[in-house]
Order: C-alpha cells, then structure tokens, then sequence
C-alpha cells in the first residue's frame, strides 16, 4: 500500500506541476498583471524552506543520531547542490547566454524569459528535466516511508517548486515542437520520471532503512538550495513597496500551505497514535 501511495503522489508531482503550469500559461504569466510568476517564485521560495525546515529536518534529527553527522550531511549536500550548478554552468556556458541549460538538478529559474529561444536544445531540456524528476521521487519516496505527513508535504513542495521550472520548460520545448500539444506532452513524459525515481527510492531506502535520516537530510539539503540559490535571488529587484509586499505575502503563503496541509495530513489520530507510541517507548526503556 505503501508503494501506491509513492506512485500516486510522485504521478501528481511530476506530471500536476507540468499541468499547471500550462494551465497558468494560458492564463497568462506576465511580469505585471494576470499570473505574477514572481508571485509563483515566492511560493515556491516558501514551501520549499518550510518543508526542509518545519518537517524533514525535524523528523532527522528525532532519529536520535549525533548532530553532527546530521550537520555535516546537510553541509556535504548543500555543497554538492552548488558543485552540480557549477559544473553544469561550466560545461554549457552562462544560463542567460544559452537560455536551455536546464541540464542541471535544479535550474528552475527565468520562467518567463525565454520567449526567444533558438529552435534547439529541445532535447537537453527534456533530458535534465527527467533526471530532476527522477531525484525528486526518490526524495519524496524518502519522506513516505518516515512518515505519510511528510511525504504529502515533500510532494507538495516538489510540485510547488517544479511549476515556474515547468514554464520555462514548456516556453523553449513550443519553439522546438510542431505545436503546444506536443511540448506539454514532452514535459509531461518527463515527469512520469517522479514515479520511476518514488520506485527506485522506495526499494533503496527499504534495503538501507537505517540510513533514513541522512536521506531526509539530503533532501532538506536540496530544498534549501534551490530555494536559497535558485528562486530567492530571482526576487531580490529593487521592486515598488507594493510588489515587495506581495513577495513577502506569497513567501508566507508558501510556508502556511505546506503547515496547512501538513496539519490535515497528520489529523488529531495521528497525534494520538504518536503520543501512544512515545509512552510505550518510554515504558520499555524503564523496563
């Protein structure tokens, strides 16, 4: 059962986010006016650091492993993050100079700048878009099988995150496809990836379970460097009061949707259950 839930909710990450993101190009993502995708950018920014920081961390370090490991793995994760951008960059030249390099794990950004892209790198675009999927079911797998709440929370984040990426995908894949039908049929194949990496992800993290909490690290690592490398500095303009406002007002919406749906997720016997398997715990460790 628990293998279907993987696969449904990576299904809805990967190809939901594709999905709406052609849902918000039609109805138009534009600087100013209609879909802010700045606005989209926020509320990405914002789930992505609630989820790292309000659920996986958390549920990590409650593992009872030293610290300092869990530290360590996060700062190994966030450094290799950064390595993976640098070594894409280096090996496809500057993002705004080659607008298709989207290669690499996690370049999400310029979701509204690549009306003009040449008619190629179709190819390159549709392949770092299933790799990315690809991870990310393997960190939404991981979250699962720690905890139900915080698998549907990781999925949410993933889909919230994915759908500015997927706008920029499905700007550069129309240039290299016969018609729009055919470019949100490209994106949406590569986003079935999410499911194949959920079912990689799930087996893995059955075969090593006590490595659980390194892998919700690793996840925390990646959310936050995206967030922090990727869609935060995209916002940091020198913007009116008013639009610096709704930044912030969507950053806070982003945080407050992963709370919300965490909090449904988890329910009132969710707690009880968890409170009852803490006081058997520490009955068996006074016997």
């Amino acid at each position: 059962m628990n293998l279907l839930i993987i696969l449904a909710a990576t299904l809805v990450a990967g190809i939901g986010s594709v999905w709406v993101a052609a849902l918000l190009m039609r109805v138009g993502v534009r600087s100013t006016g209609g879909v802010n995708a700045q606005h989209l950018l926020s509320l990405a920014a914002g789930a992505l650091l609630a989820t790292a920081f309000m659920h996986l961390l958390p549920e990590a370090f409650e593992s009872g492993i030293e610290p300092a490991w869990l530290f360590g793995t996060l700062l190994f994760g966030v450094v290799f993050f950064f390595l993976l951008d640098k070594a894409e960059l280096w090996h496809h030249g500057h993002e705004h100079a080659d607008p298709h390099s989207h290669g690499h794990a996690h370049d999400h950004g310029h979701a509204h700048g690549h009306a003009h892209a040449p008619r190629t790198g179709g190819w390159a675009v549709l392949t770092g878009d299933s790799v990315h999927c690809f991870g990310d079911g393997i960190l939404i797998a991981s979250a699962f099988i720690a905890d139900l709440r915080l698998g549907l929370v990781a999925a949410l984040a993933v889909l919230a995150h994915e759908v500015p990426h997927h706008i920029g995908d499905l700007v550069v894949l129309r240039q290299t496809s016969a018609t729009s039908k055919v470019a949100l049929v490209k994106v949406s194949l590569a986003g079935t990836m999410t499911a194949l990496g959920g079912l990689v992800g799930w087996w893995l993290v059955d075969q090593l379970h006590g490595w659980l909490p390194y892998f919700l690290v690793l996840a925390s690592s990646s959310f936050v460097y995206v967030a922090l490398a990727d869609l935060i500095p995209q916002l940091q303009k020198q913007l009116p009061a008013r639009q610096t406002f709704a930044q912030i007002a969507w950053l806070v919406a982003g945080i407050a949707l992963v709370s919300g749906v965490s909090r449904l997720a988890h329910g009132e016997h969710d707690h009880g259950a968890h409170d009852a398997a803490h006081n058997e715990e520490a009955h068996d460790h006074k016997h």
